[in-house]
C-alpha cells in the first residue's frame, strides 16, 4: 500500500476524492484506523439494501455522510503521515460485527473466516509441516493442463510452495476463455473487483464489469508477477494421459504446434481446462450448405464485416446477451432465433466506468479495497442461495419455487416491462415461463431495448433447416440472411473432452462418464484415477452467485494440501476411495433434488440428457469452502514411495 506522500494530496483534495467513496465501506476504514466503536453505532448505521447493487450512500443522510467523509479524511491523512498509533487487528468477533454493520444485516458467524480470506485479511494457503529438501521438491513433477484462470492460480501457488511443475496450453497465449472469446462486448457478468484473485486484487479495473481483453491482460500480469509464464508451453495440447501403476506416474502424449507428438511424464496431472472450453455447434439440417460466413461466438471472425448485412444470431444465452447490442448497431438487420427466453437482472454498474477517484480510493485508502470486495462477495454469493431452494409447500410451482423466488420473478418481470416500453407485443416472447435462476441468470446489456428496435427481429419459431441463403423456420417462413452467428454455448457436459484419460487397469474416463455424466468427489478426484485432479470439474460451476475464481482458489488450496501430504509422507499416489466418492455423489444428487435446477418443465445445460445436474453445485459457497479447507487422507487410498 503506497503512502500518500508518494502521490501528494491536500486535505481538500482528499475530501474531494472521498465524495466517490461507498459510505458503508468508508465506515469500516474508520473503525480500522481509529478503533472507535462510535462508527458502529447510531446514527452511523447503514440501512439494509436488498438490491443487487447497493446504494453507495448506505441510506444515510447527506449530513451523516459528510461527517463520515470528514473523519475519514483525518484518519487517512494521519495513517499516511505515520501519525496513527498502530491499532491491534480486530478479533474475529469484532470483524463479524463490522460485517453486519457494513451490509446492514446479519452475516452468520460461519462466514467470517471465509470472507476474511476473500478480503486478504487471512491467509488461504496451506503451510508445510516439514518442508522437503530441494531435491525432493524438484523430483516431484506436476503437470497442469490449461493456462486459464484456474491453471494460473494453481501454477502461482505451486511456484510459491517450491513444488516443481509445468503448464501446457493448447492456445498460443494464456487466458483460457478470455483469450478465445473475442466477440463484441465479451465480458464477465460477475463484478471484477470480486472476479479476481483474492491474493492479487486489482485496484485499477476500468469498469465494474470489465471486458474480456482487460481480464486477459490481468491474467497476463498475474502470470508474469508470480513467475509462471516461463513454465508454460504454448501451442501444446494433451492428446492422451495414461496412468502407469508400477511407477505411480502419468505418461502424457502431447501434440505440438507443428503436428508432431511427444511423451512427457508427471507424478500428478491437474486438469485446468474448465467446463466452457469447447464450442458447441448445433446439428441443424443444411448448416454446412450456407454460402455466407458462419461462425461460433467463441471463434469470432474479425475478418468478416457485418456492416450492412442481414445477420442471424442463433441462441440467446450469455454470449448473445452481450454481443447483440453492438451487432445490431452495425448490421442492416439482426434476426435473433430464440429457443427460450432469458431472465436478466438490471445493473446500475454494468456500463459504468470506475472513476479515477474510485480507483485512487481502492489503491491508496487503507482497507478500502478489502471491505469493498467483502460487500461484493456477500451480495453476489450465498446471499442469493435461499432464492433457489424449492419450497414443497409453495402453491405456485409453475411460476416459482418459493415465495422468495416469486418476489424475484415479480421484480424482474417489472423490469422487463419497463424496458420494453410501448413494445408490449414482445412480452410473450421475452418473458420466461420458468422460475428465475432456473437457468443461468444474465446481466442485462440493453437486451430488451435491443429486441424492441425496428431493425431487429426476435423469432421464436423453431429452426427447421438452413439453405444456402436463408434460415427456414418450422412455420415455413424463409428468412434471408447474409451471415450466421452461432451463440450456442459450449460442450459443458463433456468435461476433459476430447482428451483421452486412461486410469488404473486401463479404465477410460470417457467410458466412465459417457458423453454427459461426469462425476468427481468435490468435483476434484475420481476413483480409479490416482494423482489426477480436476479444477473447475464436475458440479463446481455456480448457479446461484459467487465467483468461479473463489471456487478455483478453494480447489487449489485442497490440491496443494494433497501434494504437501504426499511429499511430507513419502506417498507415491493418492486415490479417492470409491465409497467416499459414491457417498458424496449420492448426497449431492439428493441436495440437487431440492434445488431449482431440477424443476420440471425446463431445459438447462446444467443437466444431462437424463435430467441429472452435472454442471453446478447445490452447496452454499461456505459449505464448499469448508469441504475443501484441508484434505482428509483417510478418504484416500495411498501408496508409499518404494
Amino acid at each position: 500500500m503506497a503512502a500518500v506522500g508518494e502521490i501528494p494530496v491536500t486535505r481538500e483534495e482528499l475530501e474531494h476524492l472521498l465524495q466517490d467513496a461507498d459510505v458503508p465501506v468508508l465506515l469500516m476504514v474508520l473503525v480500522h484506523l481509529t478503533g472507535e466503536r462510535t462508527w458502529l453505532e447510531a446514527p452511523y448505521l447503514p440501512e439494509r439494501d436488498i438490491s443487487f447493487f447497493a446504494d453507495e450512500s448506505g441510506g444515510l443522510s447527506e449530513d451523516i455522510q459528510q461527517q463520515i467523509r470528514s473523519a475519514a479524511a483525518d484518519a487517512v491523512l494521519a495513517f499516511h503521515e505515520h501519525r496513527l498509533t498502530r491499532l491491534p487487528e480486530p478479533s474475529d468477533e469484532q470483524y463479524a460485527e463490522m460485517m453486519n454493520v457494513c451490509v446492514g444485516e446479519a452475516v452468520p458467524p460461519e462466514y467470517t473466516t471465509m470472507l476474511l480470506e476473500e478480503m486478504g485479511m487471512r491467509d488461504r494457503d496451506p503451510q508445510w509441516n516439514t518442508k522437503p529438501d530441494e531435491q525432493a521438491l524438484n523430483d516431484f513433477e506436476v503437470l497442469i493442463v490449461g493456462a486459464g484462470m484456474s491453471g494460473i492460480c494453481a501454477a502461482a501457488k505451486l511456484e510459491a510452495s517450491g513444488i516443481s511443475y509445468s503448464v501446457v496450453e493448447k492456445n498460443p497465449e494464456l487466458g483460457g476463455t478470455w483469450y478465445e472469446n473475442t466477440y463484441p462486448e465479451v465480458g464477465c457478468d460477475v463484478p471484477n473487483h470480486f472476479y479476481s484473485y483474492s491474493f492479487r486484487p486489482n485496484p485499477g479495473w476500468s469498469g465494474y464489469f470489465s471486458k474480456g481483453e482487460e481480464i486477459e491482460s490481468y491474467l497476463e500480469t498475474c502470470a508474469t508477477e508470480f513467475g509462471v509464464v516461463e513454465q508454460i508451453r504454448f501451442n501444446t495440447e494433451v492428446i492422451q494421459a495414461t496412468y502407469e501403476e508400477e511407477s505411480a506416474s502419468w505418461h502424457v502424449e502431447l501434440r505440438l504446434a507443428d503436428g508432431s507428438t511427444e511423451i512427457t511424464t508427471a507424478n500428478v496431472v491437474v486438469s485446468a481446462v474448465g467446463q466452457l472450453n469447447r464450442p458447441k455447434c448445433p446439428t441443424i439440417e443444411g448448416l454446412g450448405t450456407f454460402e455466407g460466413p458462419t461462425f461460433h461466438t467463441a471463434q469470432w471472425r474479425h475478418d468478416v464485416d457485418l456492416a450492412g448485412k442481414r445477420v442471424a444470431v442463433i441462441g440467446t444465452g450469455a454470449s448473445a446477451m452481450q454481443l447483440t447490442r453492438t451487432t445490431a448497431d452495425v448490421a442492416e438487420r439482426l434476426l435473433i432465433f430464440q429457443r427460450s427466453a432469458q431472465w436478466a437482472i438490471p445493473s446500475r454498474d454494468y456500463h459504468r466506468t470506475v472513476s479515477p477517484q474510485k480507483r485512487w480510493l481502492l489503491e491508496f485508502v487503507p482497507f478500502y479495497a478489502s471491505w469493498y470486495r467483502f460487500t461484493l462477495a456477500w451480495r453476489f454469493g450465498d446471499h442469493l442461495h435461499p432464492t433457489i431452494k424449492r419450497d414443497p409447500e409453495w402453491p405456485h410451482p409453475e411460476r416459482a419455487v418459493s415465495r422468495r423466488n416469486d418476489r424475484h420473478r415479480e421484480f424482474l418481470t417489472d423490469f422487463i416491462v419497463s424496458e420494453l416500453g410501448d413494445r408490449t407485443d414482445l412480452l410473450p416472447k421475452v418473458l420466461p415461463d420458468y422460475p428465475p435462476y432456473g437457468k443461468r441468470i444474465l446481466v442485462d446489456n440493453h437486451w430488451f431495448r435491443t429486441v424492441g428496435r425496428d431493425d431487429v427481429d426476435l423469432i421464436t419459431d423453431e429452426i427447421e433447416r438452413i439453405t444456402p441463403t436463408s434460415v427456414v423456420t418450422e412455420d415455413g417462413k424463409e428468412h434471408a440472411v447474409d451471415a450466421i452467428i452461432l451463440a450456442t454455448g459450449f460442450e459443458a457436459t463433456r468435461l476433459l473432452w476430447p482428451m483421452d484419460v486412461v486410469g488404473r487397469e486401463g479404465k477410460r474416463l470417457h467410458e466412465l462418464w459417457g458423453d454427459d455424466d461426469s462425476r468427481a468427489y468435490l468435483g476434484l478426484t475420481i476413483p480409479g484415477f490416482p494423482n489426477l485432479f480436476c479444477l473447475y470439474g464436475p458440479n463446481t460451476n455456480l448457479g446461484h452467485g459467487g465467483s468461479i475464481v473463489f471456487i478455483a482458489e478453494c480447489q487449489v488450496r485442497y490440491l496443494l494440501g494433497c501434494l504437501m501430504h504426499m511429499l511430507e509422507q513419502g506417498l507415491a499416489s493418492i486415490e479417492c476411495k470409491n465409497e467416499v466418492y459414491e457417498a458424496y455423489i449420492e448426497r449431492m444428487d439428493a441436495e440437487h433434488a431440492q434445488m431449482i435446477w431440477t424443476h420440471p418443465g425446463m431445459d438447462t445445460w446444467y443437466r444431462n440428457k437424463n435430467g441429472r445436474v452435472v454442471s453446478v453445485m447445490p452447496w452454499r459457497l461456505v459449505d464448499y469452502w469448508e469441504m475443501t479447507r484441508a484434505p482428509n487422507l483417510g478418504e484416500y487410498l495411498t501408496m508409499e514411495t518404494s
